[in-house]
């Protein structure tokens, strides 16, 4: 009795069989028996395919970003808050405080506007360039552009001062003369 494996299986088809018996010809495989092969093959992935998906993906959590704040937009606050302290510490308390605090709040709103910008552009494009992206593309596109308008919106309020004024310095009341 004889054992045999997998291997000499193959070994011994491709001793006796030649590519051109197998059905195998290189030259009977064309580019269009691949496109339709790719096709048929629900397992393959499509780049273009791929590549929007991701797309609509980080859309939507670059508008979701641009609503909730970023590291980024933190780190250039505080740089921005720290240069207002070394470069006004001497002047009327208006200065100071537009320099200390306004400046960062408005670059808050840069950072968090350029997100929404960006996810704006990026699910635009993948609605624009797609053919017929999967429902789950669209949804999340669409995700990104509504948040990335919500962003800019935010973001305008805060850079014209919409939602909360700079702080004043109030007026000292008049002093009540000696005499």
């Amino acid at each position: 009795m004889e054992t045999t494996t997998a291997a000499d299986r193959a070994r011994a088809i491709e001793e006796t069989t030649s590519p051109e018996e197998a059905g195998m010809d290189n030259a009977a495989h064309t580019s269009d028996d691949l496109e339709t092969d790719v096709e048929n093959d629900p397992g393959i992935f499509r780049s273009a395919g791929l590549l929007a998906g991701v797309a609509a993906t980080v859309a939507a959590g670059l508008g979701l970003l641009s609503l909730s704040g970023t590291w980024l937009g933190t780190v250039l606050s505080e740089r921005q808050r720290l240069l207002g302290q070394i470069h006004h510490s001497s002047g009327s308390p208006t200065d100071q405080i537009e320099h200390v605090y306004g400046a960062a709040w408005h670059t808050t709103a840069v950072v968090n506007g350029a997100f929404a910008l960006a996810a704006l552009v990026i699910a635009g494009l993948v609605l624009i360039t797609t053919r017929q992206p999967a429902l789950w593309m669209r949804v999340l596109a669409w995700s990104g552009i509504v948040l990335g308008v919500l962003g800019l919106l935010i973001a305008a309020g805060m850079w014209l001062d919409l939602f909360a004024a700079l702080p004043s310095v109030p007026t000292p009341p008049p002093s009540p003369s000696a005499g």
